[in-house]
C-alpha cells in the first residue's frame, strides 16, 4: 500500500488525536502499581479529575474500561432489577444506554425525542410529577449527544427534578462533553456522571470515569445490583491512598495526569470557549454551503462536533469515502436512525483554527468531487466567525 505524505486528519467526534505530550507521558516505563511510587500517580489522577468534573464533595472512580463500562457501573451501583429509570431519547448513545438498562433487568422508560436537540426539562418534570409513588429511581440524560451534535441543559434538568419534588438521582453521560463543554457536577446537582478518556481528555480509549455524589454513594452502600468489578464500595478504601483494588491502567494514568495539566494550563473556561468558537465557525460553514445542521435547537448546538444532513438522494458514507481518499480526512459516520444520512465533523480535543480550516477545506473539496449540491463560500463564512470572535475577545480584554 502506497505511503501518504503528511498527517492524517482524524476529524471524527472521538477518539480525538492524542497530543505528543500525552503520548510521551504514556511511553514512560510501567511501575509497580502496589509500590510506594505509584501512590502519587494515583492520587494526582483522582484529585485532578475532581477539578475537571468540578466537584469538591464528590467521589471520582477510574476504571480500565470504555465509557460503556462506566455506564454499567453507574447503573449497577444505584438501581436493582425491576427498578424504573427515566431516560430521554437524544440520539444513538442515549438509545444504547437505554438498551443496556433493559438488558440489566431495569425498567427503562424512554421519553421520545426527534434527535435534533437535547433533553426537554419540561417533559421530564411532567413525567416526574405524574410519578406520585416515586417509582422512578433515576433520571438518565446524555449531556453531549455524540451522534447528533446536541447538548442537553443539565442544570435545567436538575431544576425540573427539584420542581417536581422528586427524589430520583440525576445521572449524566458526559463521555464526549467533559473537558470540551462546560460541566459543573456540584453546582448542577448531578449525582452520577459517566465519562471516558478518548474525547476532550485527549487520551486514547481505555479508561473511564464515574463522578459520584454523597447521595448516590449512600444508595450504593445498601442498594444496587450484585456486582464485583464495578463496585464503588470496593474502590473507596484503596483510592484514599492513591491505589486501586485491581490492576489499573498505569500508563494511561501517566497520560491522564499530563492531560489534566494541559487543560489547566490553557484554562477550562478557555477550553470551553475554544470549542464553542469552533462549533460556531463550523455551523457557519455548513450553512454557507447551503446544507443543514442536524441539531435544530438554537443554543443546544455542540462545540464538540457538527452533524450535517446530506441532501436527499446523496450518500453520506459515499461522501466520507471521497473526503478520505481525496484529503486523508476521516469524518464521523451517521449512526442507526441517521445512518448514511449525516456526516459528523469533529472539532474537539487538541485543536486550533488552522486545523479547523484545513478540515473545512477538505469537506468543501469533497462536496465538489462527490457531486453534492452546495454553494461556495462556506470556508469564508467560517473565517468570518473566527475573526469576529477574535475581535470581540480582544475588545473585551482592552
Amino acid at each position: 500500500m502506497a505511503r501518504k505524505a503528511g498527517r492524517h486528519f482524524l476529524q471524527i467526534p472521538g477518539p480525538s488525536a492524542v497530543p505528543d505530550r500525552i503520548l510521551h507521558a504514556i511511553a514512560r516505563q510501567t511501575i509497580d502499581h502496589r509500590g510506594p511510587d505509584f501512590a502519587a500517580v494515583g492520587q494526582t489522577a483522582l484529585e485532578g479529575m475532581k477539578t475537571i468534573f468540578k466537584t469538591e464533595a464528590g467521589h471520582v472512580f477510574i476504571y480500565p474500561a470504555s465509557g460503556t463500562g462506566a455506564w454499567e457501573a453507574a447503573l449497577v451501583n444505584t438501581v436493582k432489577e425491576g427498578d424504573r429509570v427515566l431516560m430521554y431519547e437524544t440520539g444513538h448513545f442515549a438509545t444504547l444506554w437505554n438498551k443496556m438498562a433493559s438488558k440489566l433487568g431495569v425498567e427503562a422508560e424512554f421519553i421520545e425525542g426527534d434527535w435534533r436537540g437535547g433533553a426537554d426539562p419540561d417533559a421530564i418534570e411532567a413525567r416526574l410529577r405524574a410519578d406520585t409513588n416515586h417509582e422512578i429511581k433515576a433520571v438518565c440524560v446524555v449531556h453531549n449527544e455524540t451522534s447528533t451534535g446536541s447538548v442537553s441543559p443539565i442544570a435545567q434538568v436538575r431544576a425540573a427534578i427539584d420542581a417536581a419534588k422528586h427524589p430520583a438521582l440525576l445521572m449524566v453521560d458526559s463521555i464526549s462533553g467533559l473537558a470540551s463543554v462546560d460541566f459543573r457536577f456540584d453546582e448542577w446537582g448531578v449525582d452520577v456522571c459517566v465519562s471516558g478518556s478518548q474525547k476532550g481528555l485527549m487520551l486514547p480509549p481505555g479508561i473511564s470515569f464515574n463522578a459520584v455524589s454523597d447521595k448516590a454513594m449512600a444508595v450504593a452502600r445498601t442498594g444496587g445490583m450484585r456486582r464485583s468489578y464495578w463496585d464503588w464500595n470496593d474502590m473507596v478504601g484503596p483510592n484514599a491512598t492513591g491505589y486501586f483494588p485491581y490492576t489499573p491502567g498505569t500508563n494511561m494514568l501517566y497520560g491522564l495526569n499530563e492531560a489534566i495539566a494541559m487543560l489547566h494550563e490553557e484554562g477550562l473556561d478557555a477550553v470551553f470557549a475554544r470549542h464553542a468558537r469552533h462549533g460556531a465557525a463550523t455551523r457557519a460553514a455548513v450553512r454557507g454551503w447551503g446544507l443543514e445542521v442536524l441539531c435544530a435547537q438554537q443554543g443546544q448546538e455542540s462545540g464538540v462536533l457538527t452533524a450535517v444532513l446530506m441532501p436527499e438522494g446523496h450518500s453520506a458514507d459515499g461522501f466520507r469515502k471521497t473526503v478520505l481518499e481525496q484529503s486523508d480526512i476521516s469524518l464521523g459516520n451517521g449512526l442507526s436512525k441517521v445512518a448514511d444520512k449525516v456526516f459528523r465533523i469533529g472539532h474537539l480535543g487538541d485543536f486550533n483554527d488552522a486545523m479547523l480550516l484545513a478540515t473545512l477545506t477538505g469537506v468543501e473539496r469533497g462536496l465538489t468531487r462527490a457531486g453534492v449540491p452546495h454553494q461556495k463560500g462556506g470556508l469564508d463564512a467560517a473565517i468570518e466567525v473566527l475573526d469576529t470572535v477574535d475581535a470581540s475577545a480582544l475588545k473585551a480584554a482592552e
